[in-house]
Order: C-alpha cells, then sequence, then structure tokens
C-alpha cells in the first residue's frame, strides 16, 4: 500500500475549512448515536473516517449532505451555517456528492444510461452533457463495458461508475461510504488510485471517506478520524494515529501495523 503515497501531492494543502461539525449529537429512539461531535475537513485533504460498522459513520454523512438534521450542533461548509439549509441546496449552492455505501446506481440501465440520467439533471446543457460524459467513460476505463446494464457489473466497475456519476457536478467535497466494501485486493488498488488521482484534477477537491477497511483507507489518507462509543476517540495523521493510545485499545489492536 505504501506506493499509493508516492502519488499523493501534499503541498496543496491549506488551513480552509471545507466542512466543520461544531458540537453534533443525535439519537434515534432514545439510544444516543452521536454524542459531542467536532471536526474539520480541509480543502485539498483526503480525510479517512475509521470506526467499526454500526459506530454512526453514515449518519454523519447524512448530517453533512443534509439527510438527517442533528439533535443538537451545527454544520458548516465553507464557513456557512448550513445546518438548516436542504439537501439540495448544500448540493448546488456548496458542491457536495456522496457516493453511497450500497446502491448510487440503476439497476437496469447500461453505464452510458446511467450517466445520461445524472448529467440530465445537473449539467444544461446538451453539449456540456456529451463531453462531460465522455469524459467520465475516458477517465473511469469505462467504455468497454458503457452498453452493459450496471448489475451486471463487478463490483469495482461498479465503484467506478458511482465515482463518475458523482463528478458530473463538479463537486469541491466529496463523501465516500464504504467504497472499499466487497471489492478484491486488485480492484481495491485501482480504487485507491482513482481516489488519489482526483487531487491531480482538482487539487482544491476534498474527499472524506468512511470506511471499517483500515489498511486500504490509511494508505490513501492525509489525516484520520476514528470514531467509537459515540465519540471521536483519536485524530491526527496516519502515523500519529497508529501510535495513538486509544486508537490502539478500542480499534486498532496492539498488533496492527499498515504494511
Amino acid at each position: 500500500m505504501a506506493i499509493i503515497k508516492k502519488f499523493r501531492i501534499t503541498t496543496f494543502k491549506k488551513e480552509i475549512h471545507k466542512i466543520s461539525l461544531k458540537k453534533i449529537s443525535l439519537s434515534f429512539n432514545k439510544r444516543q448515536i452521536l454524542e459531542d461531535i467536532n471536526f474539520n475537513i480541509k480543502e485539498g485533504e483526503i480525510c479517512g473516517l475509521l470506526g467499526p460498522n454500526g459506530v454512526g459513520k453514515s449518519t454523519l454523512f447524512n448530517i453533512i449532505v443534509g439527510l438527517l438534521n442533528p439533535d443538537y450542533g451545527k454544520v458548516f461548509i465553507n464557513q456557512f451555517d448550513v445546518t438548516k439549509i436542504p439537501i439540495y441546496k448544500r448540493a448546488v449552492d456548496f458542491g457536495i456528492s456522496i457516493v453511497p455505501q450500497t446502491g448510487g446506481v440503476f439497476s437496469e440501465l447500461t453505464c452510458l444510461q446511467n450517466l445520461k440520467a445524472i448529467s440530465e439533471i445537473v449539467i444544461s446543457k446538451k453539449n456540456d452533457r456529451e463531453f462531460k460524459i465522455e469524459k467520465m467513460i475516458s477517465k473511469f476505463e469505462l467504455d468497454p463495458v458503457k452498453n452493459i446494464k450496471s448489475k451486471h457489473l463487478s463490483g469495482g466497475q461498479r465503484k467506478r461508475l458511482c465515482i463518475a456519476m458523482s463528478l458530473l457536478s463538479d463537486p469541491k467535497i466529496i463523501l465516500m461510504d464504504e467504497p472499499f466494501q466487497g471489492l478484491d485486493i486488485l480492484s481495491t488498488r485501482e480504487l485507491q488510485e482513482t481516489i488519489v488521482n482526483l487531487q491531480t484534477e482538482d487539487p482544491t477537491r476534498s474527499c472524506v471517506i468512511s470506511d471499517h477497511a483500515a489498511r486500504d483507507l490509511l494508505a490513501i489518507s492525509d489525516r484520520a478520524i476514528i470514531l467509537a462509543n459515540k465519540k471521536i476517540i483519536a485524530e491526527g495523521k496516519p502515523s500519529d494515529i497508529l501510535n495513538d493510545e486509544k486508537a490502539r485499545s478500542f480499534y486498532f489492536g496492539d498488533s496492527f501495523n499498515i504494511n
């Protein structure tokens, strides 16, 4: 996994906060899910959100995009309070896109038809739509499968299609929920390189990736946040996270290493 690091651009990081969560708390049916969550996502960074299944990673994403409202706390995007702003306005006005954990494509449509369907929503001019679709097909190497229904694609192909669809709107913030789930080693490596190469295309784009596959995620992350027991228990560079006592105790275990 260390080879991936060679492709990372590390000089563009700025202290510009694209996303800020302030004192976020949420409960369902009197069960506390998140408690006093605070973190910032910088412009141009890849940030990994780690934690066991069911800890609230997807819930946090839903709060950021506006699918859920927190019981307490505020969400800021580009330093604007968007806590009460609906999901469609966050997507359009603030350039947020999400690659969901499951679904994300129309299974009965081909790759090309999926891209056309989304492009008609997010791109107004026909010529611009056609240009962008061709660009996505080429960029994500979907030409050999562009006329195949998405239900017949491999896991890696389906993930690449989902990311291509999310990029049609030229988002400045991309959230990816469990992108490595169910992928084999080769597909995981290809997806890692795809995510890293997004930085070359737009160094100001921020990417937040949630997963429980720690090695796969830390290999491409500039910074990581670990969620456990409703709270953030550790935050920092991957090298610092690996040496954090709480992180090793609650999540990694003593024998874990990234190599």
